[in-house]
């Protein structure tokens, strides 16, 4: 009797310890709070070397190491303010070129890195139309040839070379309807209406730090274009979905779009030096102008 007695506390101290050891394993898995205002404050007050261009302004900045999201960052920007002559375009080439090939030959000012693309093939593989041209298409999920891929989600139209950021509807032909002659979709969105859009959190690409190239817009018609180099270690390591669309907010954009990234983000800006590649694209492994990914399309200002 005492034997069973003592087995059933024992029972109950060990059921008892486990259950205090998972309440403190899941208090320790939670994420912390983190402050970001310090970030936030570095971004807008940063003091940027500015390049005054004609009809547009090329800003850039270093963060050293553990300054900006505990991390070194390298960020490249072209502001567009309401009421310049200065317009976007797309450009693409059915094979895939670095974006100051595409950029030269028709004589851009500036460009960035375009929408998502096949490396294989260069074909895209999110919907573009130029010059009421249809180019490309939103490929289907596996197992699913109506719902757009988590990436398919933003949509950047021009209209007389003027910029407009709209979420498309879920079904991947939506773009067929759109009564506009230039159309790019990418994504995530980033923005809507000044607002944070909420970012998945199963996927490496949305999680992990990697080099991003983003468009966005400011209440007044600015246009801001927003290169971030990375996979550079204590150089550049790159933003991960959530600190590329919290940068975009500080940067005063109300509504924004993720376009391609990785190795194809690449800001040329006519003029510069290094050929025009003013940031540092990755696609070498080292930390120069030279790395240029080549890329199916782009976003040019003309």
């Amino acid at each position: 009797m005492k034997k069973t007695i003592h087995n059933n506390i024992l029972s109950r101290l060990v059921v008892l310890l486990m259950t205090l050891v998972a309440v403190e394993f899941s208090a320790c898995a939670q994420p912390l709070a983190v402050d970001r205002s310090v970030d936030s404050l570095r971004v807008v007050g940063a003091e940027w070397r500015v390049d005054s261009l004609d009809g547009f302004v090329l800003k850039r900045y270093h963060f050293d190491e553990g300054q900006l999201f505990s991390a070194a960052q390298n960020l490249c920007l072209i502001e567009i303010p309401a009421g310049s002559p200065r317009r976007l375009r797309f450009v693409a080439d059915s094979v895939a070129r670095p974006v100051s090939e595409l950029a030269s030959e028709v004589g851009a000012l500036a460009a960035v890195n375009g929408s998502y693309f096949d490396m294989r093939s260069g074909a895209p593989i999110c919907y573009l139309r130029i010059g009421g041209r249809q180019l490309g298409e939103n490929i289907p999920n596996v197992g699913d040839s109506v719902r757009r891929k988590y990436y398919q989600h933003a949509t950047l139209t021009l209209r007389q070379g003027l910029p407009l950021i709209v979420t498309p509807d879920t079904n991947r032909f939506w773009e067929d309807s759109l009564d506009c002659r230039n159309v790019m979709t990418a994504g995530p969105m980033l923005l809507k209406s000044g607002a944070l859009v909420p970012q998945r959190d199963d996927r490496t690409f949305v999680t992990h730090r990697h080099n991003r190239t983003a468009i966005g817009l400011r209440p007044d018609g600015t246009v801001v274009i927003l290169a971030v180099d990375g996979r550079f270690r204590h150089r550049s390591e790159g933003f991960t979905l959530n600190e590329l669309q919290l940068v975009m907010k500080w940067l005063g954009c109300v509504d924004a779009i993720n376009l391609d990234g990785g190795g194809s983000t690449t800001m040329f800006v006519a003029g510069q030096d290094s050929n025009g590649v003013v940031n540092y694209p990755s696609d070498n492994n080292r930390y120069d102008h030279q790395g240029e990914r080549p890329v199916a399309n782009a976003v040019i200002i003309i």
